[in-house]
């Protein structure tokens, strides 16, 4: 679609035409001599190729589109490895897209890792910075900030709510608001985020059972339970190695995070870093700058005294610890559901023997302990200003859920085939958008079904999982992780309870990044995570908290509080 600008221009140069005509004719049709505004628009759309106005209505002539992207472990380890004869560039996915959507899907580049990583973010801020944008760039909250301060990208309300499905519709409100909240600014939506899982943030209390029955000590119901358990796996050998080299609680350099991250070890002294939380007035506030947090970095610190964390977790990052549980140094790991497929199966694989079982969240004292989760949106695709077909992102986030989720969904083709070993080859597609509650709702029919007797019944991603955990169940022991997440025992019981006990406690900002947070709190959140280390190491008393606290409203915390409640008290 050419900018309104260059339509009233031409309109312009066709009306001085016509003027000219008609005081040389003087009579004559108005329209006769030139086309409609929208006659005029359709001629030249047609050039870049017509829109059809359907949520999968398909462009004819075929338009490009170009992407980055990210190509994590699993797509280079194990999707494409998998999947003899589809690449990158030529896929089944990119083959619909242009098949069905008429939209020809190309990559400006791809580097090996994941939105997340270090390579992506350099080379996604040297794009930025250069100006050279492919037609859709994927994002982050801060990232898009700076393209919507720089004029760089387009207003997408517009089409959104013009060519979302209805299905798109109802899976970006499922868990409310959040999602599409996290792109708009001054009330635009300025960007497509990818619908973000409060739930799938939860975290459970992963611990080796086996080293629980050697040991003859029960699984954890309070804190001090927990501390107890973690000291028992530091200092009484339960690898049967006579050494002392195994700890209690994995830890890694960036403290949060849903693998080895310890978001569920503060919470047992209800404390929520890295996260807005409401104070007793009801305005929000950054939960690392409570007493709360000051308490549990003060067990931390205890614990490392004591041995039961890793004494250089300081300097290692989630694959170096990754290592250690893998090796079997480790007892217990606070982590998200994905956790028995990265790291624990590693461990599994090298000892058979390692009985990873997931547990709930405990408290140390009668309070219930809250299951915090973190809204932390780290895929949000912008479209370049100019690109002549915005809506073609809307198009394809509603194809990839439409063929896997919808009427005709065809999961075995498009999600996890069978024949490929059911990896997961949804990965091939740019955009990856799914239903916040698809793991859980597959789990709930699986339980359903066994309940009934009747596997069955299942159909889509549950019968997908079912057709591993069978699998499992008659020996084939690669598929241990499914078991974990969704067997009978599987983690996803316990997220039920958490949903019953009302225990869950989402992030209460959901915005977009605020100009503050844009321009500081990368610096503020390194800050934070270097004095908490140095608290839990000894290397700073635990009263260097109080001088964090100060430090964090003087260097940018004030601003960003104040921010965060404005938007807090606009979205109410």
């Amino acid at each position: 679609m050419l900018k309104k600008h260059l339509y009233k221009y031409i309109l312009l140069v066709l009306a001085f035409s016509l003027t000219v005509i008609l005081i040389m004719a003087c009579a004559g049709s108005r329209t006769d001599n030139f086309a409609s505004e929208d006659t005029l628009k359709s001629s030249l759309n047609s050039s870049y190729g017509k829109v059809d106005t359907g949520p999968l209505g398909r462009y004819n002539p075929t338009i490009d589109i170009s992407f980055v992207r990210g190509i994590d472990e699993d797509f280079a380890k194990n999707v494409l490895p998998k999947t003899p004869g589809e690449t990158i560039q030529d896929n089944r996915w990119l083959r619909l897209y242009r098949d069905e959507l008429g939209i020809n899907v190309k990559y400006a580049w791809a580097v090996r890792g994941n939105e997340t990583s270090d390579v992506y973010t350099q080379k996604i801020n040297v794009t930025l910075a250069s100006g050279n944008l492919p037609d859709v760039t994927l994002v982050n909250p801060a990232q898009l900030r700076q393209l919507v301060d720089s004029g760089m990208i387009e207003d997408m309300t517009e089409y959104f709510d013009k060519y979302a499905s209805p299905l798109t519709r109802e899976v970006y409100n499922q868990e409310g608001t959040a999602t599409l909240d996290s792109a708009t600014i001054n009330g635009k939506l300025m960007a497509i985020p990818e619908p973000y899982s409060f739930v799938e943030a939860a975290q459970y209390i992963w611990i080796r059972n086996d080293w629980l029955t050697k040991l003859n000590l029960q699984a954890p119901k309070s804190m001090d339970e927990l501390l107890k358990v973690a000291q028992a796996f530091t200092t009484m050998d339960p690898d049967r190695n006579g050494k002392k080299d195994t700890f209690g609680v994995a830890i890694t350099k960036d403290l949060y995070g849903g693998g080895m991250g310890i978001e569920g070890f503060f919470a047992g002294y209800h404390a929520y870093p890295n996260m807005w939380v409401e104070d007793a007035s009801g305005n929000l506030v950054w939960g690392s700058t409570l007493l709360e947090t000051k308490t549990a970095l003060g067990k931390l610190a205890g614990m490392y005294k004591a041995g039961e964390l890793d004494r250089e977790f300081g300097v290692k990052d989630g694959s170096k610890v990754a290592e250690a549980i893998a090796a079997g140094k480790v007892g217990i790991e606070f982590g998200a559901q994905w956790s028995p497929m990265y790291p624990l199966i590693s461990n599994f694989n090298n000892d058979h023997n390692a009985d990873w079982t997931g547990y709930p969240l405990v408290s140390a004292d009668s309070k219930k302990a809250m299951v915090p989760l973190k809204y932390n949106q780290t895929r949000i695709f912008a479209v370049k200003k100019g690109y002549p077909h915005p809506e073609a992102l809307v198009k394809m986030i509603n194809m990839h859920l439409e063929k896997n989720w919808g009427k005709t969904a065809d999961f075995n083709r498009y999600y996890m085939p069978i024949e490929n070993e059911g990896v997961g080859v949804w990965k091939f597609s740019p955009v990856v958008p799914t239903p916040p509650y698809k793991n859980l709702d597959a789990f709930l029919a699986i339980d359903k079904a066994r309940e009934k007797n009747n596997p069955n019944q299942l159909k889509g991603e549950p019968k997908a999982i079912q057709t591993n955990l069978d699998a499992f169940y008659k020996g084939d022991i690669t598929k241990w992780g499914w078991e974990k997440i969704y067997g009978r025992n599987g983690v996803f019981k316990i997220l039920e309870s958490y949903k019953a006990n009302d225990q869950l406690l989402p992030d209460k900002f959901v915005g977009p990044s605020t100009n503050t947070m844009a321009e500081k709190k990368a610096v503020m959140d390194m800050m934070e995570k270097e004095v908490f280390i140095k608290i839990i190491m000894g290397a700073a008393p635990i009263d260097e908290f109080d001088k964090f606290v100060s430090d964090w409203y003087k260097i940018g915390g004030k601003e960003i509080t104040q921010e965060v409640n404005q938007w807090y008290e606009f979205a109410k």
